[in-house]
């Protein structure tokens, strides 16, 4: 199975250049069996990026345009009425899928981001107060642009939570530019994208993951990093035990995809601010004086011991 992520990896890089570690990491989250965010400037390639994802593995994909108007069932489906059987029937809304992109997520508004709630948290939504199981693997990539703030809605916290992985794209150095120039003169890479795995493939990775060893100093070293974001004075809402629980899963994922059977430090570095920063709550004060997310983490990781 690590061949067929290599693969992977290869049809992504084919799309993206120069972004080879965000690619491990959304790599890592799917094995993980998570759901990422994408947050960056408009025309970097976040979507980009999904739809290569999708077109990757041989499995259902949907992409919603985040919008003020759109409702809830417009997300999960409604019951629509049937004259001729005189009955109610359920129509199966985007979600039902295997890989759901939801651009620009917070454009939408809280009644619509939680109707991913469920669905991203426990692989089901409830339509008429009664559960409807979702496919298997099922992801949520939703992106986010971070500068434009009118006629958008902050994500709340308990949605943030959700996601294993918050990831940035960035711009590309001026050599990787060129190439993307170059590349798209004529072409489209993405005209050019099999699929290298299916469905049932990323079920048996994400199995396989969770039986990569954590040793007991390596957990401890964990525990001590998320309660470190708590304790900072910097912080008003730290890691959560969702947050330790998705912290160790992400870093048996990377321990996996780079062909380890066990986690390492370094695989908790990686993945330390991509998992931990988007769900903390900074103090007005800090956030006035400069301070950010990825600084906290940083500075807890420099504080902790690492295990021998």
């Amino acid at each position: 199975m690590r061949d067929k992520l290599r693969l992977l990896r290869d049809n992504l890089e084919s799309v993206i250049q120069g972004k080879d570690r965000t690619i491990e990491l959304l790599v890592a989250a799917l094995s993980a069996n998570g759901n990422v965010l994408i947050e960056d400037v408009p025309g970097v390639g976040k979507t980009t990026l999904a739809k290569a994802l999708a077109q990757s593995i041989d499995c259902g994909f949907h992409r919603v345009q985040f919008t003020p108007d759109l409702l809830p069932a417009d997300i999960t489906g409604s019951l629509i009425y049937n004259p001729r059987e005189m009955d109610f029937h359920f129509r199966e809304g985007p979600v039902f899928t295997n890989i759901l992109l939801a651009d620009e997520i917070n454009r939408a508004s809280p009644r619509v981001q939680s109707a991913l709630l469920e669905a991203m948290c426990e692989g089901q939504v409830s339509v008429d107060g009664k559960p409807k199981e979702l496919k298997r693997p099922f992801m949520v990539i939703a992106t986010e642009n971070p500068v434009e703030h009118h006629g958008t809605y902050p994500l709340p916290e308990s949605q943030l939570d959700r996601f294993a992985m918050s990831l940035e794209m960035g711009y590309p150095d001026e050599a990787e530019e060129l190439q993307v120039l170059v590349k798209r003169k004529e072409t489209d890479p993405l005209d050019f994208i099999r699929p290298v795995l299916s469905g049932a493939d990323v079920c048996k990775i994400q199995d396989e993951v969770r039986k990569v060893g954590v040793e007991e100093s390596v957990s401890k070293y964990m525990l001590r990093i998320v309660r470190g974001t708590r304790e900072d004075v910097r912080v008003r809402l730290g890691g959560s035990p969702r947050a330790l629980l998705t912290l160790s899963r992400c870093a048996q994922a990377l321990a996996y995809v780079q062909g380890r059977g066990h986690v390492t430090p370094d695989d908790i570095k990686a993945v330390a601010v991509p998992v931990l920063a988007h769900r903390l709550i900074l103090d007005n004060k800090s956030k006035y004086q400069g301070a950010t997310k990825r600084d906290v983490v940083l500075d807890v990781l420099g504080r902790v011991a690492v295990p021998a």
